[in-house]
């Protein structure tokens, strides 16, 4: 937990026995979310869900999601666009959308939080309906996939962001990631990806 004193508040510190949340109005959030089939049990273990696993062994995660485990149904374009149709739809009304990228096992974004609009329950309804509406399209889509059981892991991990230099950072980390998991050569070539300071140098919709 940070010392500065807006941090130290528990009533915004939270936990469902996994990660532990920071959540509170008007901070800026780097968010990450996973398809609940994108890690194998063995590398998920207690690393994955321990409160006090390390900023090395999340890595070491983010690491092992880029090698794209899984049914990476985010792959399909129809399914990354269902993602970030349900980001875009309460953007500027419960939360403003600041970065994110769609990888195909699993999500980034960057949003500043608003009063009265909770950033686990703005997650809850994020996953709710874009499993739904996954799993419709892999159900009408039978002969590629079946609809999955589960379709999202259960928790996800934040990181609030401190100062400048932090909030760029995690800009350049979200636009770099399919860089990094050798999908694209350059991240504007990414058709998933989203920056409100560089959406100019990002490719039109469609293409990609």
């Amino acid at each position: 937990m940070s010392e500065r004193p807006e941090f130290q508040n528990p009533q915004n510190w939270h936990s469902r026995g996994y990660l532990p949340h920071y959540d509170a109005a008007g901070k800026y959030q780097m968010i990450t979310y996973r398809l609940a089939d994108s890690l194998p049990k063995e590398v998920l273990g207690a690393r994955a869900s321990s409160p006090q696993s390390s900023a090395k062994e999340r890595m070491e995660i983010e690491e092992y999601l880029d090698k794209g485990y899984g049914s990476c149904v985010l792959k399909d374009p129809q399914n990354a666009q269902t993602v970030v149709d349900a980001w875009n739809f309460f953007d500027k009304k419960r939360y403003d959308l600041l970065a994110y990228v769609v990888m195909p096992n699993h999500v980034h974004l960057l949003v500043k939080t608003y009063k009265c609009f909770p950033l686990r329950s703005l997650i809850h309804s994020w996953k709710s309906f874009t499993s739904n509406e996954i799993n419709k399209y892999l159900e009408a889509n039978a002969g590629r996939m079946p609809a999955l059981p589960a379709v999202w892991q259960e928790d996800y991990w934040d990181r609030f962001i401190r100062d400048g230099n932090h909030f760029k950072s995690a800009v350049k980390y979200i636009l770099e990631n399919p860089v990094k998991a050798g999908l694209v050569d350059k991240w504007q070539d990414w058709r998933w990806s989203f920056s409100a300071y560089y959406q100019s140098a990002l490719p039109e919709k469609g293409q990609g």
